[in-house]
């Protein structure tokens, strides 16, 4: 599993390395998106990043709180080639990231302003080496009630990587072949069913992609 040793310690962009060299973020690229994203930021205080993938099962974050959320406005769609991690050039897959329209529930988890810089910036090297997504503050619905600004990664629509056919039908065969140093693609989206079942929270498109992908 992906872990804050792998990411701080250089081992995670190393698995990297067979990337186009045109579409590697260096670190410094990174942390400028970071401090960027956060300048816009539309409030003070502790901050709120909005989980729909991986961040569910494995947040790496130090977070002080976490909550059921609704997101609005934006669905799940694996619509980023993926070439790299659980893939490669080779056998491309398909990465998670969120597209306009429809509604999205995943969690929120709460970050103290004391840690955000540091736990923001490993969050920006797990998800930002390519820089396929593009990071927004967006309001989202916690369980409780209360709307909160969040960070949220989204699909970034000018990316070399974007891919806007991600129907089950067109990206099953791709996922299905898709294997890297970090496992395979099907692992993934196995592993997104079986967490967002455990969190009580139901995806059609994520739960029939699942399914093609048992047969």
């Amino acid at each position: 599993m992906l872990t804050k040793q792998v990411i701080c310690s250089g081992e995670y962009l190393r698995k990297f390395s067979d990337v186009p060299p045109e579409l590697l973020w260096s670190l410094e690229r990174i942390r400028q998106s970071m401090e960027q994203t956060l300048l816009a930021r539309p409030d003070d205080g502790d901050l709120w990043v909005f989980g729909y993938g991986s961040l569910i099962w494995n947040p790496m974050l130090d977070f002080a709180e976490q909550q059921r959320a609704t997101l609005t406005g934006w669905h799940r769609s694996f619509c980023l080639r993926m070439i790299a991690g659980r893939a490669s050039v080779d056998t491309p897959g398909r990465m998670l990231a969120l597209q306009p329209g429809g509604e999205t529930q995943g969690v929120a988890f709460r970050v103290s302003q004391a840690v955000a810089t540091d736990e923001l910036f490993c969050l920006w090297i797990r998800e930002m080496p390519t820089g396929a997504y593009r990071p927004l503050w967006i309001p989202v619905q916690l369980a409780e009630g209360s709307e909160v600004n969040a960070l949220v990664f989204v699909a970034e629509p000018d990316h070399l990587l974007f891919e806007a056919d991600a129907r089950v039908e067109t990206i099953v065969g791709h996922v299905g072949r898709a294997q890297g140093p970090m496992g395979s693609n099907v692992d993934y989206v196995h592993r997104l069913c079986c967490a967002l079942s455990e969190s009580g929270i139901t995806d059609e498109y994520i739960g029939a992609l699942s399914a093609e992908l048992m047969d």
